[in-house]
């Protein structure tokens, strides 16, 4: 009589750690593609800041030369705006380094990508069944720790780059694949069709 009751008990615990890890997965999930969708919005930002940059300093450039030119003050006074706007510009870039906050989320979106997997390879073998309860329990406790440890040393990430993984994994499908896609990557041994 106790045999069948240890086993619902042991299935009820194992119902209880898959919704657990399964939400775990879910989160890093989106903590991954956020992190990549962070970098792409600053490298973006970067781009565009350094093409201003060199847009402006040959406005600024030619403003100077059109008063060497014979222009006087109008050419004078477009180059000091342009140059005031170049400065301010310039100012910005120098406070953020907007490429080395880009590495640091590439650099988090890789760490969570390994710990990613981890879980998806936790949740197989929990599915599985062959791995104890508590060896699971362990795992689960070490990926927890080193996602906190990627965490405290990445960068936060911003609601804008939140939406744009939401787009990517809701609409776009980003993280799935049909048998078929995933059949065209394998060998014929493999494949399922």
């Amino acid at each position: 009589m106790e045999q069948p009751s240890q086993t619902n008990n042991e299935k009820e615990a194992c119902a209880i750690i898959e919704g657990q890890l399964r939400e775990c997965y879910g989160r890093v999930v989106y903590s991954h593609k956020t992190h990549e969708k962070c970098a792409d919005i600053l490298l973006s930002r970067l781009s565009a800041l350094k093409l201003w940059q060199i847009i402006l300093s040959a406005l600024t450039t030619g403003g100077f030369i059109s008063t060497f030119f014979g222009s006087g003050e109008i050419g004078a006074g477009i180059g000091v705006f342009i140059s005031t706007i170049l400065l301010v510009l310039n100012a910005y870039a120098k406070n953020y380094d907007l490429g080395e906050l880009a590495q640091k989320h590439k650099q988090a979106a890789n760490e969570i990508w390994l710990i990613r997997e981890k879980y998806l390879s936790l949740l197989t073998d929990l599915a599985i069944g062959k791995k104890p309860l508590e060896a699971i329990q362990e795992t689960r406790d070490l990926l927890l720790e080193s996602l906190h440890a990627v965490y405290a040393g990445s960068p936060s990430t911003t609601f804008e780059a939140y939406k744009k993984a939401q787009n990517s994994l809701k609409m776009q499908e980003d993280m799935t694949f049909s048998d078929d896609e995933i059949d065209a990557f394998l060998p014929n041994e493999l494949k399922r069709s």
